[in-house]
């Protein structure tokens, strides 16, 4: 499973990089930056409800 994000949607409200530090953070310019792409199988649960609680939709999971 991958996270994938949609920029255009993206406002950088850093809900995701509260809840997942290791996965998300943003740069000097307030951008959203992917740091991990591939998400654990013992991690895919925790990272769902990341991308739920993302206020613009702007990210989501993708099998395979």
């Amino acid at each position: 499973m991958r996270i994938k994000a949609d920029f255009d949607l993206c406002e950088s409200n850093a809900i995701c990089v509260g809840m997942a530090p290791d996965f998300f953070d943003l740069d000097d310019n307030d951008y959203l930056v992917i740091l991990q792409e591939e998400v654990p199988k013992e991690r895919e649960e925790e990272l769902r409800q990341v991308v739920a609680n993302c206020p613009k939709s702007a990210l989501s999971l993708e099998e395979g």
